[in-house]
């Protein structure tokens, strides 16, 4: 295991592997709940979405672990499942059938892409300031999530954002959270992030925030209301309307894991002369589980940014992707147990994480405005639009502009000229959606 792994060459041990992905999965575990009730609405069955979630998470992490040996867990995405939902559904009045159809078409065209290596090529031509913008960006916006989780910023109809009542038992619970990890960390305690997210659901579970679970064990519903479902209504995207549907799935998809990805290598030191060892094999792995997870009934699956939890506790090798996918496999039998890990348990370690990702800021070239200023609207775009990709679109169509004002456009690749335009296209197609 050790030297599949090259657990020494990455200055790890199994143990710190072990713990970077249970740590992982219990950042990520509320999907296995989330995801049945959202698309619930949809008219799917929630316990068919539990298990079809639970087996597409896992897929994704096994070969991402053992076939790209890349530190980094996935499962089905919420942007996406938010669009799958709420607005080709119940939205465009398209039956969740054919919505899944268009999953399944938009995960061959990514699966296409991949092999011909045009995603790489594009991870590739990305500026390195740029790539670090992404990286600090991604932490602003698991941290904007960890603090609206933990019920420390809520919404405000004045202000947009507000900051939460100290009324609520459950704030108390996160910021209790926050205080541990932080201590430890600072006391450099190894595993300090997991240690704090278990004291803080313990702290729950004595105090009565936190109800205890009823049992342990259970049996895992029926995958066959959803499973193969996507196959079976492929006929259905016969019209402009589906075409424009596929099109976002792989466009918000693409641009979320590319992001996601960047972020996480950049994290965990992987990054080698400006590209991501592996990185054809890691964006095979996240496309191929995007293509399973559609035929077995979940919206896209993706690169999860929680995976930043495992790297801050010391995961560097697909050993820590592997043991968050056994997880996912286990959690079928124990989910009455998965109800301890609440938001409040998740969000102190987001929120400590994001301070670590947001080290990547002090590399950027802030004294040059043709680099800072697409690096800054790619940072502040992520939190505030709550989107990867969007965040994204914002600096990558500004870069060009930029450096052709600056009289340094002959730097820019040709790529990045032609994803400028993408994501003009991009937001067009999202905003008509």
């Amino acid at each position: 295991m050790a030297s599949y792994f090259q657990l020494e060459q990455h200055g790890t041990t199994v143990k710190r592997e072990f713990l970077a992905g249970f740590t992982t999965f219990i950042s990520m575990a509320y999907i296995l709940f989330i995801n049945p009730q959202v698309c619930g609405k949809a008219g799917m069955s929630t316990g068919a979405v539990f298990t079809a979630t639970a087996l597409a998470s896992a897929l994704g992490c096994l070969l991402m672990g053992f076939y790209a040996k890349f530190p980094a867990a996935t499962a089905p995405t919420l942007g996406s499942e938010a669009f799958f939902v709420y607005s080709v559904v119940v939205g465009m009045k398209i039956p969740w059938q054919t919505a899944l159809a268009g999953v399944f078409v938009a995960a061959i065209i990514f699966m296409l892409i991949t092999v011909f290596k045009l995603r790489e090529m594009i991870i590739n031509a990305i500026p390195e300031d740029l790539k670090r913008a992404i990286a600090a960006g991604i932490g602003l916006f698991i941290t904007f999530i960890g603090l609206h989780g933990g019920g420390l910023i809520v919404a405000n109809k004045s202000t947009v954002v507000g900051l939460g009542s100290f009324n609520v038992g459950t704030t108390w619970l996160t910021i209790f959270g926050i205080i541990i990890i932080s201590i430890l960390m600072i006391r450099k305690v190894p595993g300090g992030i997991f240690i704090g997210m278990l004291a803080t659901a313990l702290l729950g579970l004595v105090t009565g925030l936190i109800p205890m679970p009823t049992r342990i064990i259970s049996t895992p519903p029926s995958i066959k209301p959803t499973f193969l479902v996507a196959l079976n209504h492929i006929g259905a995207i016969n019209s402009v309307q589906m075409w424009t549907v596929v099109l976002t799935f792989l466009l918000v998809t693409f641009f979320d894991t590319t992001g996601t990805l960047v972020g996480l290598a950049e994290q965990a030191g992987l990054m080698v002369d400006n590209k991501i060892p592996r990185v054809g094999k890691a964006l095979m792995s996240d496309s191929t589980a995007m293509l399973g997870g559609s035929l077995l009934g979940v919206s896209p699956v993706g690169v999860y940014v929680e995976s930043s939890a495992g790297i801050a506790v010391g995961g560097r090798t697909g050993l820590m992707a592997v043991v968050a996918g056994v997880c996912f496999l286990l959690s079928m039998f124990f989910s009455p147990l998965l109800g301890v890990v609440t938001t409040q348990v998740t969000a102190p370690a987001l929120i400590i994480v994001g301070v670590l990702m947001a080290q990547s800021l002090q590399n950027i070239d802030w004294q040059k405005l043709e680099v800072a200023i697409p690096a800054f609207l790619i940072v502040i775009g992520m939190p505030l639009t709550y989107s990867i990709s969007d965040g994204i679109a914002f600096g990558f169509i500004m870069y060009p502009i930029t450096m052709l004002a600056a009289k340094r456009g002959k730097e820019v690749s040709p790529i990045m000229y032609a994803l400028a335009v993408v994501f003009v296209i991009f937001l067009w197609i999202l905003n008509v959606n």
